[in-house]
């Protein structure tokens, strides 16, 4: 009998000696179910999936309306069409990674082509269906949203504008949540755009995360955090009665009794752009400074769970302070998930 270590690293049997489909032909690993499970969660990058959910209810909380059973809708959806993506990545590089990243689930051989395929498509139906059960103007943004996706992982995402079709669609995401909960989009297209930005940084890095390159890539990332984190929290000076502008769109100016009432959000909205600028600050320089292979995949890591605060933030800033706190909450459950399964 000889001995050999399984993908999910206990020790299988076989007995080349023992006739076909006997008992003792073969010693079926003691783990395989698990090893399928893991298999799984590493192609969809599950852990990734705490990221989602900020998204509609960043939507939501931008139109000023409360998240109601359709917010639910379009997160089910949001997180069904973001799986479809991951598979899809996957089938869709599966020549490349073997050359380069061999130990993903299609080139080791542990999913079928075939099966992540499949996966796709009917995570791409069920997005689909539910926005649907959210209501017309859920479709009509979930619609394009799968449609980028698709794009992007078979044609657009090793072209230039690559960075830009992800960027949509994380914006489209977000507007998602405001379509389904109230019907509406245009209030949450400023912060539609702010998220898109930093999904705009992260994707570009991503780009080199596989052989290394530029340090220009993790640089301009850091400083589009930082910029970010300032224009999210940039609150003009406010006159009573008078309407200010700022780069989240219009915003009715407070009386003096009411501003009082205001400081929690904004001391909370100031908290959590700290938070998200602390998730990215170190990684996006170490790349800087030495854009290798194993820190550029730090950075993009820290880029997509830096996702999270910044959901939190423009929730916060759109006064949806119950709802900020439990989009951050997902940031720690996210980054222990990670450390098991890798969200790049």
């Amino acid at each position: 009998m000889t001995l050999r270590n399984s993908s999910c690293g206990c020790l299988e049997g076989a007995s080349p000696a023992a006739p076909g489909g006997s008992a003792g032909a073969t010693s079926s690993c003691a783990c395989t179910g698990r090893s399928r499970r893991r298999a799984w969660a590493e192609l969809l990058r599950l852990p990734a999936l705490f990221s989602v959910p900020g998204d509609a209810l960043a939507g939501t909380a931008a139109t000023g309306a409360a998240p109601n059973a359709r917010t639910l809708l379009a997160i089910g959806s949001s997180l069904c069409l973001y799986e479809a993506g991951m598979a899809l990545n996957d089938w869709a590089d599966r020549d490349v990674d073997a050359v380069e990243r061999p130990h993903r689930p299609l080139p080791s051989g542990r999913i079928r082509p075939a099966a992540a395929l499949t996966a796709a498509c009917a995570l791409t139906g069920a997005g689909l269906a539910l926005a649907a059960r959210a209501g017309r103007p859920a479709l009509a943004v979930a619609a394009p949203l799968a449609a980028t996706v698709w794009a992007y992982d078979l044609g657009l995402k090793h072209t230039p504008a690559g960075p830009v079709a992800m960027a949509a669609a994380r914006g489209l995401d977000l507007l998602l949540g405001a379509a389904a909960t109230t019907g509406r989009t245009r209030p949450a297209v400023p912060s539609a755009a702010l998220l898109g930005t930093h999904t705009l940084a992260v994707t570009t890095v991503s780009r080199q995360e596989a052989q290394g390159g530029s340090p220009l890539a993790p640089l301009a990332a850091l400083a589009t955090t930082t910029l970010l984190a300032r224009v999210v929290t940039h609150r003009p000076s406010e006159h009573r009665g008078a309407t200010a502008r700022d780069p989240l769109g219009p915003r009715t100016t407070r009386s003096p009794g009411t501003a009082l009432g205001w400081k929690p959000a904004a001391h909370l909205t100031t908290a959590l752009a700290a938070a998200y600028v602390a998730a990215t600050a170190r990684p996006y320089f170490h790349a800087t400074l030495n854009p290798s292979p194993p820190l550029t995949q730090r950075a993009v890591g820290a880029g997509v769970r830096a996702t999270i605060p910044l959901q939190a933030t423009l929730t916060a800033r759109s006064q949806g302070t119950a709802t900020a706190l439990l989009i951050a909450a997902l940031a720690p459950l996210g980054a222990r998930f990670a450390k098991k399964v890798s969200v790049t």
